[in-house]
């Protein structure tokens, strides 16, 4: 079976690509413009000899006499002129149409003598033989003449004239091989035309190997009938064909045939090597331009597109807005679905906005991020054709379409810059159920210009003092006395005046910078206590909040072991904070260095518990030593009857579980007297205090307004 698909391979009986098949074609017509030159020459030579040998002819007995040589010199010339405007693609060619032609009139002339001149002597079957050659130029001028007045240049029909005219031509040639070869033979001369010829059409032109040994091997079976009565009738070397030459002519044809066999398989490699080219520069061009999962756009495509929309001189750029999508709780519907149907899922919403905004500049961003360059006001038109389409086809799962716009102001505009703003707008929209749409405008712009010189200006900040740390008090719920800090940042900046946290921290995170903040408020905390040791003043513990970006970012335990060591700072003063939001899907990862914390001696405290993020689990897979019960819970206390009985239960789980408890936002004796009488040991709020600069609280201390705990564990 092996040995059956070689062979039908090496024959050329195997399907081959339609660009293989177009290779071969073209390096055909390639090589027919030499052999088509060369014939014309040699036969305008042959014609000149002819003449110049017999100067007593008439015109017509010129032309009569060497019909062979002006039917093969003029399907040389039909073949050049075919093969010269293939290559070049010319869409028309007027000396073509009239050499065409002239071709067929010549023809018609040359046929209309021939039976003139030997009407009844030869019966019809002889006088069609005789005109045989006649007939495949007359052939072979009607395909050129069909070829230039359909006034189409389509590939796949200029291939198969091209293969046709090759065909006839290789025909004509062969037969003028044969019957000069024959001539020659009455004159005692070789067969060399013949051998010519044969190698000329069979190996120069390249033919599936079968074929080649079809047109071989009939090419030389009728060579060879007619070879022994030729001799026979001259009686040249007694008529014989010698063993010899039988033998020298079979191999000959062998030779000719692996000839063939060689060349139409280098071919053919060559055509699938430039094939593999071709198709590996064809996917790098699609990578350029096509986004590789959905099929649609890529960036760098729309950023040229977007360019070039913009500066035409027939654009409204008053009336085009850049939207950026944002598919809300997408990863929710990989979790459920499945990655595969997801991206088959982008796949058909990129489908989508590309359809709905058919003619405009359209792009996959990245993940289940799109963007569009678009007119204002159908603008949201459209964007409601996709939501509805969203909604519709995902009952299973809630799918938000988010969108943010941006209006250029400029035609010089980079796009790029434009879907920066129109992505920062769409972020405003997370998390916000009545907002699905908000366009770039001037209370925006302020906004991001703060988010960019806070991320510009972190390190600045730092190292000039620009960020301070802020303590707030901590007490004892039972005495109400001071038995802790906790350290917070604030900004207080030279060109934005106070920033909250609420203003830098959310920032720093998105653009996984908090570790810079973090780790200054764990070096200057140190520094501030190292300063009261020395002074021998009241000293209370401070609690610092880490972040999961910190533990990702920073080795926070050596940071820790390294700030205390160099201030010699007890470890039992530093408490580790962490949010409770940090443990969502942890990989055991925090879990250990948690472990490590409480091997070094730093107690670690459970932030914000209840602060949307809870989880039950928290409580079991992880051993904190404080529970931070967050200020949500106080929310509404007088008014909510929930809110006590879930705060009674909270603390008491707490303490089954031998965590202490500190509640957040405590601001009115009620609810402190509240949390003291559940059983909460401590408590931090505005009611005790707001955050203030170490000098205030120590002032504080010292006026005796905060009594000093002795119990500071």
């Amino acid at each position: 079976m092996i040995f059956v698909e070689w062979l039908k391979k090496q024959l050329g009986f195997v399907k081959i690509t339609p660009y293989e098949k177009r290779y071969i074609n073209d390096a055909n017509i390639h090589t027919a413009v030499y052999m088509s030159f060369i014939v014309v020459a040699l036969e305008l030579w042959m014609l000149m000899r002819y003449i110049q040998q017999r100067p007593g002819l008439t015109a017509m007995e010129y032309f009569d006499g060497e019909t062979n040589y002006l039917i093969l010199g003029s399907a040389g010339i039909l073949l050049f002129i075919f093969a010269v405007r293939y290559i070049r693609e010319m869409e028309e060619c007027l000396i073509g149409k009239i050499v065409s032609l002239a071709v067929v009139l010549l023809d018609i002339v040359m046929i209309s003598r021939f039976l003139y001149a030997n009407h009844g002597i030869m019966n019809p079957l002889e006088l069609l033989f005789g005109i045989k050659y006649h007939l495949l130029l007359m052939a072979m001028a009607a395909v050129y003449v069909e070829f230039e007045f359909a006034a189409a240049f389509e590939t796949s029909r200029a291939d198969l004239f091209g293969q046709t005219m090759c065909v006839i031509f290789g025909l004509i040639n062969i037969g003028f091989g044969i019957e000069t070869s024959l001539y020659d033979l009455s004159w005692g001369r070789q067969i060399l035309c013949f051998v010519t010829m044969v190698a000329f059409c069979a190996c120069m032109l390249v033919w599936r190997p079968f074929i080649s040994i079809l047109i071989l091997s009939v090419s030389f079976f009728v060579f060879y009938r007619n070879w022994k009565p030729t001799l026979q009738e001259l009686d040249l070397i007694s008529g014989k064909v010698l063993n010899a030459d039988t033998i020298n002519f079979f191999v000959f044809w062998i030779v000719l045939v692996m000839i063939s066999f060689s060349i139409y398989h280098q071919r053919l490699t060559e055509a699938q090597k430039d094939e593999d080219l071709v198709q590996t520069s064809n996917r790098l061009n699609r990578m350029a331009v096509e986004d590789e999962l959905t099929g649609i756009h890529n960036m760098n495509y729309f950023n040229q597109e977007a360019t070039y929309s913009l500066r035409d001189k027939a654009t409204d750029v008053d009336n085009k807005i850049f939207l950026f999508f944002n598919i809300e709780n997408f990863k929710t519907y990989n979790d459920q679905i499945g990655y595969q149907a997801g991206n088959a899922y982008l796949k058909k919403v990129a489908e989508l906005i590309r359809d709905t905004f058919v003619g405009d500049p359209t792009a996959r961003w990245s993940d289940d991020h799109f963007v569009v360059l678009t007119d204002a006001d159908t603008a949201e038109e459209k964007t409601e054709i996709i939501r509805k389409a969203i909604h519709e086809e995902t009952e299973s799962v809630y799918l938000e379409l988010k969108v943010g716009g941006y209006r250029p102001l400029a035609s010089d505009l980079d796009p790029r810059i434009a879907i920066d703003y129109a992505r920062y707008a769409c972020s405003l929209t997370k998390n916000k159920f009545n907002m699905n749409f908000k366009e770039y405008d001037k209370a925006v712009d302020d906004l991001f210009h703060k988010r960019q010189y806070i991320v510009n200006n972190i390190d600045t900040a730092v190292a000039n003092g620009y960020i301070q740390v802020y303590y707030q008090p901590v007490v004892w719920a039972d005495n109400r006395e001071l038995c802790g800090t906790e350290a917070l940042a604030r900004w207080i900046d030279p060109t934005y005046g106070f920033l909250s946290p609420a203003d830098f921290v959310p920032v720093l995170e998105d653009n996984r910078l908090i570790h810079k903040l973090d780790g200054f408020m764990l070096r200057q905390v140190c520094r501030d206590l190292r300063a009261d040791l020395d002074a021998e003043h009241p000293i209370v513990p401070v609690s610092i909040n880490f972040s999961r970006l910190d533990f990702e970012l920073l080795d926070v335990v050596r940071e820790l072991e390294e700030s205390t060591q160099q201030y010699e700072i007890p470890r039992d003063y530093i408490h580790v904070e962490i949010t409770e939001s940090a443990l969502t899907d942890d990989d055991g990862f925090i879990y250990d260095i948690m472990k490590k914390l409480h091997e070094c001696g730093y107690s670690v405290w459970l932030d914000d518990f209840g602060s949307g993020y809870s989880s039950l689990n928290v409580l079991k897979d992880y051993h904190f030593d404080m529970m931070k019960i967050d200020m949500k819970f106080l929310a509404n206390f007088g008014t909510n009857e929930a809110a006590p009985i879930i705060l009674n239960t909270v603390i008491k789980l707490a303490a089954d579980l031998k965590m202490m408890s500190l509640t957040e936002g405590v601001e009115t004796e009620e609810i402190a007297d509240f949390l003291t009488k559940a059983g909460c040991e401590r408590l931090q709020g505005y009611y005790f205090g707001k955050p203030m600069p170490i000098k205030e609280i120590k002032e504080r201390i010292k006026s005796g307004e905060y009594r000093l705990s002795e119990r500071l564990a």
